[in-house]
């Protein structure tokens, strides 16, 4: 048995695939060459699959959750896939990139939704899961707070599996999915209070940044995980002086191992978080109220003391922000302004980048669903891998994560036992 370690969801020439040495890809990107004897000694038959990837249709997602180059790696392996007609346009990707690499385009919603497996970004409508065939598998994000009884009693009902990617860890205990998004996230909220800063209206007419003879800009940071990371990393390239604010001492010490720079850091305190925030022109807030909104990080109070023109980006607003004057936004009305501060409150900011984001989320569910082909159903891989598992809220119309059960008030059932009984 040889292994290969690969970094990019890769194209493979099926006419050099040898039939006793087919390519086996895990979600880790590996690729081990097994032979078929071991193959079916370990009970992995490889099963053709139909993928369908519907269009989306709440406001404003503009992602898609495979990308041409991930479709054309399934059927070469003798995959289906069926794609609603402008699924990917607005990421950029054509129904012509998609037809070309083999990809079925269909012009009904319904017609994609009877695919053995359902490959989503946004949660189902109930009207979508009224498309689905019995006991197909769903992937796409969960977003408990966002959705109703109804659509996860039809799950149920239909005996379908549910697996949430935001939720499946790899093998280092990491969520594989945020981490690439949340990246994203970071980065792109740099961008966006640098967009702000300098417009005449909403900002200060100041790039953010460091320049010869001018003081550089200052931008504070709540929350020292992923996304404020790599927020961090953008604003230094920028050349801005960077303050980072966490109640986790680990985390903070993470980051500025991570950053390899000294970068100021500091447990929540009032006193010395209102201090930065007056000499602020940038707030990134990637943090939460965790027992309410009398916890919030930043009061009213404090954003009254803040500079004329500066700028919030309130990462966390799905999760009801970090400030006491910010409230949800859209990418079409994205900022308000409270006592002269700008906020910029949209909850779906990786769908602001679509095609980029597109891309990490595929890099992930085209090798997930191309190894449960060849591993000839969900099942082989569920037994091996914990990580997966963590990611499964029904199973053949069993509520199997206690969040959803406990939130719905459905009965909750142990996966590892219904995967001994079936």
């Amino acid at each position: 048995m040889s292994y290969k370690k690969i970094s990019n969801f890769m194209l493979i020439n099926s006419q050099n695939m040898m039939e006793e040495k087919r390519p086996f890809f895990n979600i880790q990107g590996s690729i081990s060459m097994l032979p078929q004897e071991e193959r079916l000694a370990v009970g992995y038959e490889r099963k053709s699959m139909v993928i369908g990837i519907p269009k989306e249709k709440i406001l404003q997602e503009r992602r898609v959750a495979l990308v041409p180059s991930a479709v054309n790696h399934l059927v070469l392996e003798g995959n289906r896939v069926l794609i609603e007609r402008g699924a990917g346009l607005a990421a950029n990707f054509s129904d012509i990139q998609y037809s070309e690499v083999g990809a079925e385009i269909v012009d009904s919603s319904a017609a994609v939704f009877k695919a053995d497996i359902i490959a989503k970004i946004v949660p189902p409508t109930l009207e979508e899961v009224e498309f689905m065939k019995d006991r197909s598998t769903l992937i796409s994000a969960l977003h408990i707070q966002g959705q109703r009884q109804e659509v996860f009693r039809k799950l149920i009902s239909k005996k379908i599996t549910a697996l949430s990617y935001e939720h499946i860890r790899d093998k280092s205990n990491t969520h594989p999915v945020l981490h690439s998004i949340s990246e994203i996230v970071g980065s792109t909220a740099v961008l966006i209070g640098a967009k702000y800063l300098s417009d005449s209206k909403w900002g200060r007419g100041k790039m953010l940044g460091g320049f010869t003879g001018i003081n550089p800009s200052n931008v504070v940071i709540l929350g020292a995980g992923t996304v404020g990371e790599f927020a961090a990393r953008a604003a230094m390239g920028f050349g801005a002086t960077v303050k980072i604010f966490d109640n986790s001492l680990s985390k903070l010490s993470n980051i500025q191992h991570n950053l390899q720079a000294r970068v100021f850091t500091s447990i929540i305190q009032e006193e010395i978080l209102l201090d930065a925030l007056i000499s602020a022109d940038v707030v990134i807030g990637t943090i939460f109220p965790k027992y309410g909104a009398n916890n919030l990080v930043i009061t009213e109070a404090m954003v009254e003391k803040m500079k004329k023109g500066s700028v919030i980006v309130d990462v966390s607003i799905d999760k009801g922000g970090c400030s006491e004057t910010s409230h949800e936004t859209n990418h079409d009305d994205p900022v308000y302004q409270i006592h002269h501060v700008t906020h910029y409150c949209v909850p779906n900011i990786s769908s602001g980048t679509p095609h980029t984001s597109s891309y990490a989320l595929s890099n992930y569910i085209g090798p997930f669903i191309s190894e449960l082909s060849n591993a000839g159903g969900l099942e082989k891989i569920l037994m091996n891998d914990q990580g997966v598992r963590n990611g499964i809220y029904i199973y053949r119309g069993m509520v199997v994560m206690k969040e959803v059960s406990e939130y719905f008030g459905l009965p909750f059932h142990n996966l590892d036992l219904l995967l001994v009984s079936f």
